[in-house]
């Protein structure tokens, strides 16, 4: 009899909340409207169909892009590449969450063990409003395993030791969760397949939280790599400058590999996500690297079967000036402005306001390479990922590139052509930015 009573007061505590709309279908009330506000540094991207593929002859003979006619949802992108101060952004906010995470293990002022209302909180989160004291001999004692031992200082200079600039991120493996044999068996009340985590393992599904991947990355630039990927060339200045100096702030981010990339994504995502759940507004979707099929449609700018973003057939605008950072005249790299990278809004935007679709960096996609995949992914949205593990062979672990890069000849600058390198890979060419799935209801 007590179980009915406080059922039956559910009944009316809920029913009592809700407008009487004598019992017609009227939907769930006190749902605000929402329009999406366009993000920072973003252009709209809308939804249409394009004929994806070559719109030139093969030069390689590869085969890697025939031409199929692929319709993509609408969203929006960075209207530039991310710059070397914009990810500079994400390596202070984890060398600060490092710094304050040791802080925390010894003073109890950078540590949240009680929520507002009193309850625990276990285990404690990092407090961001107490700020750091440098001058402070307690804290930098504490602090001072974050920089370089004695021994490999050089000159003495203490600089932080950018080897431990460890991130670690999650995401939520939706393609694994969608398989039919890891869905919950609602009869037998449990999960019953298994599911491979990010180190190649093969586990059972336990519960939801199975398919939440856990993963960590050091999110520093390889700036070595301005001298390891060129033999006999000279570009120490850059390894030494390239990503610390403000001279080349607005300048486009390199020597991140894939999984840098994807994990400044998540970073940004989650940065938003905190600020609009403080502000009690409304969740937007991720941020994340585009699709092969989302690139050439905003590379293209709105026009079907053009060969470069800017429209024309040539690499030189009516003046005779080139119009991108490339490899021109068989390598006279100066010609077009720049020895290697410009800064970004360097040349004209597309029709779509995107500057740089072409040349000055290459850009990752989210997508693995294949040499068939226009043959298998689908016409609506094209995608196709895979998730390659530590232990997989390098052909795994190919991702697509697209838009070629200060140091590539035209053929790479053309909107159709599709290359590759390996995910755990960084080049001094080879950059990113960022796409975030449009929401119905604004712009």
């Amino acid at each position: 009899m007590k179980r009915v009573f406080v059922l039956s007061l559910l009944a009316a505590i809920i029913t009592g909340c809700g407008p009487n709309t004598s019992g017609e279908l009227v939907g769930v009330g006190g749902r605000r409207s929402y329009g999406e506000a366009p993000p920072f540094g973003m252009v709209f991207i809308p939804q249409g169909s394009y004929n994806m593929g070559a719109s030139d002859q093969d030069l390689a003979w590869s085969v890697t892009a025939p031409s199929k006619t692929v319709s993509v949802d609408a969203f929006w992108m960075d209207q530039t590449e991310i710059t070397n101060n914009e990810y500079r952004q994400f390596v202070q906010y984890v060398t600060d969450s490092i710094s304050r995470r040791l802080l925390a293990e010894q003073i109890d002022d950078y540590a949240i063990a009680e929520d507002e209302f009193g309850n625990e909180i276990d285990p404690p989160v990092l407090n961001w409003e107490t700020p750091i004291d440098s001058k402070d001999e307690e804290q930098a004692s504490i602090l001072d395993s974050m920089y370089y031992n004695v021994q490999e200082r050089f000159y003495r200079r203490k600089e932080i030791d950018t080897r431990k600039l460890q991130y670690e991120y999650f995401w939520i493996d939706l393609q694994q969760a969608a398989n039919p044999r890891n869905r919950y068996n609602y009869e037998e009340k449990r999960y019953s397949g298994n599911i491979v985590n990010v180190m190649g393992e093969e586990v059972p599904i336990t519960d939801r939280s199975s398919f939440i991947i856990r993963d960590v990355i050091n999110v520093y630039p390889d700036t070595l790599c301005w001298i390891s990927d060129f033999t006999y060339s000279y570009n120490e200045p850059y390894t030494s400058t390239y990503f610390w100096h403000p001279s080349f702030d607005d300048y486009p981010v390199v020597g991140v590999s894939w999984k840098q990339a994807t994990a400044f994504t998540i970073w940004r995502s989650q940065t938003l996500s905190n600020q609009l759940i403080k502000n009690g507004e409304s969740m937007v979707n991720d941020y994340r690297l585009p699709t092969e099929s989302e690139w050439e449609y905003a590379a293209r700018g709105g026009l079907d079967l053009n060969k470069y973003p800017w429209g024309g057939p040539y690499t030189r605008n009516m003046t005779g000036c080139f119009l991108a950072n490339f490899k021109p005249l068989r390598g006279n790299y100066i010609d077009d402005g720049g020895l290697n990278t410009v800064p970004i809004m360097s040349y004209e935007p597309n029709d779509y306001g995107l500057y740089d679709m072409a040349g000055n960096v290459a850009e990752w996609t989210s997508n693995a390479f294949d040499d068939a995949a226009y043959m298998f992914t689908h016409d609506m949205n094209p995608d196709y990922k895979y998730n390659a593990k530590p232990n997989d062979p390098p052909a795994l672990k190919r991702k697509v590139i697209r838009g070629g890069s200060w140091k590539d000849i035209g053929y790479f600058l053309q909107n159709g052509t599709r290359t590759f390198e390996y995910q755990d890979t960084a080049k001094p060419y080879i950059g990113f930015r960022c796409v975030r799935s449009y929401m119905p209801g604004g712009n």
